[in-house]
């Protein structure tokens, strides 16, 4: 889906803000000492402790939300020792990416204060945090999320209750926290000085943002956005695939086990990578959320991994940095990315004619196949999105808002109409999914009921089979024709089903047409992409890009560490 809109853009945004999730119910407690010593200037040998007491805010919480007591922080003594690892890690990390050393890495030790305030910063200055914003609207019209659930400060606290150590690539810093143990933040520094790495091979920051800032108002625009919505979220997935698995080795090193010669841990690290027994917040949030968040680090780590094993570690590492995938379907399908293969993307036509009369353009994007998973889960559960992911083979989706909505009216979704082109490897599963679709529109709706009168089956020349529904949010059209869906929602009949035969008739026959193809010069590295390279962004993307630009996960590292442990299908809190 596209940038703003879009399932995959608003998860690429949120996910964009992933920030190092705390560790510190992994581990044994912090049997640390609480400690203050005057700042200093920063250094990469010379540590210090951050100033002042900790706040009421400052209490360690246990897993009910009560307060167990001030928390401690680490003395001077284990400040230097950590300090310390940053080298000694760093030198690891290279050694297990192949990504050279150019400068050191520049450290700090970070109170909870200090975290709190670098998220909310985010949340409220950063363009990732902007976008996701914009499209939570959105996202509560596909019925992603609730449309009484306040994404903002959910997201906040989520973020809070998993932060434990973060780079920043804009001040080239790993920051350390000043209340979790050395030996919990040991792994999680192995995971962000590959961010660091990172960021010294290619501008981090400029490489993972390829999703234009503003709403395209124009068909080349239109065709310019859809070109790039993926692209980030699947840029995310390398990044955080290569740091988890530089983690995962340096975990797995002192038992004299490795990714590559014991494979079959990556299997049982994304099976614990579910559950969310030390993470409540975590615990209580909506599917989009937890699969945004863990989507990078899951199956970015099995893509790494496979690439690993079959071209090597130049390959992995820096071949996906030089050559990323373009799409969240590279990622979830590595040797087709390995081929050289991309997914197409169905063709757009101008639209323009039609709506800009009565809309302004809102968003626009793809679903991808990471939105179609959540969309499929979340609609039908775990037995659907097993079943349909596999047969998705393109998505776009276009959202404006009504020139005559208010104010007051333009932060709700009565004020959104929008469509979705859904396409699929056969026909089955593309009326399985229409099916499953309509099914939904009774919670996302109220005063909901099939309008039997205005739905028509067509002649059997093209098969076109039509379901209407009416919502107190308008019409709803769902428009199915062999392995193609066309869903409108908002839109008055006489525009949806304009819209639907403009689109449905521009993807003809045959193969896919490919947005704004003939572009991709236009997209950094282009050089090293393959011949009808078309990058795009999805409608999670926001989301995803805004949650993992925050750093490492809790849930990624107690699953790293429950896979190290002797007894590994021991529950952590059990052992």
């Amino acid at each position: 889906m596209s940038k703003k809109y879009q399932i995959s853009k608003l998860t690429r945004d949120i996910l964009s803000v992933t920030v190092v999730l705390c560790l510190a119910d992994v581990t044994a407690v912090a049997q640390t000492a609480a400690a203050q010593a005057p700042s200093a200037p920063q250094s990469p040998s010379a540590p210090t402790l951050p100033q002042g007491k900790p706040d009421a805010q400052s209490l360690q919480k246990s897993k009910d939300g009560s307060a167990k007591g001030a928390e401690t922080h680490i003395t001077p003594d284990e400040a230097k020792q950590l300090f310390s690892l940053v080298d000694e890690l760093l030198r690891f990390s290279s050694q297990e990416s192949g990504l050279p050393i150019k400068s050191d890495v520049k450290r700090q030790l970070t109170t909870r204060a200090d975290v709190e305030h670098y998220l909310t910063e985010k949340f409220d200055e950063d363009e990732d945090a902007k976008r996701m914003q914009r499209s939570e609207i959105v996202l509560k019209k596909f019925g992603l999320l609730d449309r009484d659930f306040n994404l903002k400060p959910f997201l906040l606290a989520l973020l809070k209750e998993q932060i434990e150590a973060y780079y920043d690539p804009k001040t080239k810093t790993v920051n350390m926290l000043d209340w979790i143990s050395v030996d919990e933040q040991k792994p999680v520094l192995a995971h962000e000085l590959t961010h660091a790495l990172q960021d010294q091979h290619l501008d981090l920051d400029k490489w993972s943002d390829q999703t234009p800032p503003d709403v395209s108002l124009t068909s080349s625009e239109d065709s310019d956005h859809l070109a790039k919505d993926e692209l980030d979220t699947a840029r995310e997935a390398v990044t955080e695939g290569q740091a988890t698995a530089v983690m995962m080795d340096d975990i797995l090193k002192p038992m004299g086990k490795s990714l590559i010669g014991d494979p079959e841990i990556v299997d049982f690290i994304k099976q614990q990578m579910a559950g969310s027994d030390n993470s409540p917040m975590l615990a209580r949030a909506p599917l989009l959320l937890s699969e945004s968040l863990l989507f990078p680090y899951r199956e970015g780590l099995s893509f790494e991994q496979d690439v690993w094993m079959d071209r090597g570690q130049a390959a992995a590492f820096t071949g996906a940095l030089d050559r990323p995938p373009s799409s969240s379907w590279e990622i979830m399908n590595p040797r087709e990315y390995e081929q050289g293969h991309v997914p197409a993307i169905p063709y757009l036509p101008d639209i323009h004619p039609l709506v800009d009369n009565a809309y302004r353009p809102y968003d626009i994007g793809q679903v991808g196949q990471l939105d179609l998973h959540i969309l499929a889960g979340l609609f039908g559960g775990d037995r659907a999105a097993r079943d349909l992911t596999p047969a998705w083979d393109g998505g776009i989706y276009w959202a404006g808002q009504r020139l005559s909505a208010t104010a007051a009216e333009q932060t709700s979704t009565k004020s959104i109409s929008l469509f979705y082109l859904s396409v699929w490897k056969n026909a089955a599963s593309a009326q399985s999914f229409s099916h499953l679709y309509a099914d939904e529109l009774g919670r996302k709706y109220s005063g909901f009921k099939p309008d039997k009168t205005a739905a028509k089956i067509a002649d059997n020349s093209d098969g076109t089979v039509e379901q209407v529904y009416s919502t107190d949010e308008g019409p709803v059209l769902i428009t199915r024709r062999g392995k193609l869906v066309f869903v409108s929602e908002g839109f008055d009949l006489t525009l949806a089903r304009k819209l639907g035969t403009l689109i449905l008739g521009a993807q003809g026959s045959g193969p896919l047409q490919s947005a704004s193809a003939g572009r991709p010069s236009a997209v950094p590295g282009a050089q090293f992409l393959p011949a009808g390279f078309v990058p795009d962004e999805t409608l999670t993307a926001p989301v995803v890009r805004l949650l993992s630009n925050c750093g490492v996960t809790k849930a990624v590292v107690d699953a790293a560490l429950q896979a190290s442990h002797p007894d590994a299908m021991i529950p952590l809190g059990h052992r």
